[in-house]
């Protein structure tokens, strides 16, 4: 079968930098580089050695990213189409798997977590929405689309491949059918709820499915609350499951149009949208203003932080809203808060909300750090891949 490997080419490590690849970390930064033999184009294959002469790889090889090489491997074996396909057809067995009855949306492919960095597929029904973050990868769009056809037969492939990460590996944001008619807004099942999702336009790649445990997990703790407030609402996944258990629901987000399609799930799963409040607000101006109590707040922001460079002040956001909220909850009442920014992680984030329990005088008990679903599996040698923290706290005074 024909290679995908440059067989002209390969990356010498410097003396002594070869431990992250011996311990099967994915990534070869810049600094680690003594040199590379043979004509090398970015994207292609390359096998990496150690200055030893040990091979310890095959990846994507990319000379204007600070990580130069993404490895897709780490034995001596081909990397052709057949690779590929039985990569991504061990992704899509998980999923069956794991994906529970009645849902219909789920992540496919996720990059590092499934060996195939830069490539992510999420399923919506019928359709499926591709984001592709490396140069190697998006090299191979053609044959990952020709795969994703023959193991799946879906009705669309949409790519999303945005973010500032772009950017690094020398790609542009890109918004394309790759297959099939562009999809708009599609309906899906999850958890035997409907919700509306667009496909091409909506936050990610239309919708947060890395939040649909915690989505049931507020369904279940709900039932019986009178009020609940959930920020950054987007188009109301957590309000929809809070309010089939009677909650009433105040959903705050800065997209008039998010907050349309959030009515538009509530109509789906039979409830009146005129029985809950739609806000169309800044959420840190919205907390603010003169207070009122909730028996459950949800904090599901957007990444706060980009860049490394960027922490400080990111922190600091998270400290502030943090604060708002826990001044805000019922005594006895629950807050779920959620960063998925790259760079902070678990033990940065319980720090934060540390010093905003702090701050705003309340005790505060830990009930339970859910973090991603298992869709989005995480690589044991990329801890990286860890981005979703989440705290689910108790507040009373």
């Amino acid at each position: 079968m024909e290679t995908l490997e440059n067989q002209q080419a390969r990356v010498i490590l410097k003396k002594g930098r070869a431990k992250s690849a011996l311990n099967r970390h994915p990534w070869i930064f810049s600094g680690a580089i003594d040199r590379v033999e043979g004509e090398c184009e970015g994207g292609e294959v390359v096998p990496v050695y150690s200055a030893e002469k040990r091979l310890l790889g095959k990846g994507f090889f990319n000379p204007r990213s600070q990580i130069r090489v993404r490895l897709l491997s780490f034995e001596d074996q081909p990397v052709n189409r057949e690779f590929f396909r039985r990569k991504i057809r061990q992704a899509l067995e998980l999923r069956e798997k794991l994906i529970p009855a009645h849902t219909t949306a789920c992540r496919l492919v996720h990059s590092e977590g499934d060996f195939l960095p830069g490539l992510v597929v999420d399923r919506y029904g019928e359709v499926l929405a591709a984001h592709f973050s490396s140069l190697g990868m998006a090299k191979l769009k053609p044959l990952m689309v020709e795969i994703l056809k023959e193991l799946l037969r879906p009705a669309a492939i949409f790519e999303r491949s945005e973010g500032s990460a772009l950017r690094e590996e020398g790609l542009t944001p890109l918004k394309q059918s790759l297959w099939g008619e562009p999809p708009g807004v599609v309906e899906i099942l999850e958890n035997n709820l409907r919700f509306r999702v667009d496909v091409p336009e909506g936050q990610k790649t239309g919708f947060y499915l890395d939040q649909r445990d915690n989505r049931r997990l507020i369904g279940e703790l709900a039932a019986g609350s009178q009020a609940l407030l959930n920020c950054f609402s987007y188009t109301g996944g957590f309000s929809v499951y809070a309010a089939l258990q009677g909650a009433a629901t105040t959903s705050v987000d800065a997209s008039e149009p998010a907050l349309a399609l959030a009515r538009e799930n509530f109509g789906l799963n039979g409830l009146n949208p005129e029985g809950h409040r739609f806000v169309p607000a800044n959420v840190f101006e919205f907390l603010r203003e003169p207070p009122e109590t909730y028996d459950i707040i949800i904090l599901d922001p957007p990444a706060f932080v980009k860049h490394r460079k960027d922490l400080e002040k990111a922190a600091r956001g998270y400290k502030d809203i943090n604060r708002l909220a826990i001044k805000q909850v019922k005594s006895g009442g629950l807050l779920l808060t959620c960063s998925c920014s790259h760079f902070v992680n678990r033990d940065l984030f319980r720090k934060i909300v540390f010093s905003a329990a702090q701050e705003a005088g309340r005790n505060v008990q830990i009930l339970a750090q859910p973090g991603q679903p298992p869709d989005h599996p995480v690589n044991i040698f990329h801890p990286e891949g860890e981005y979703l923290k989440t705290l689910l706290l108790r507040v009373f005074d």
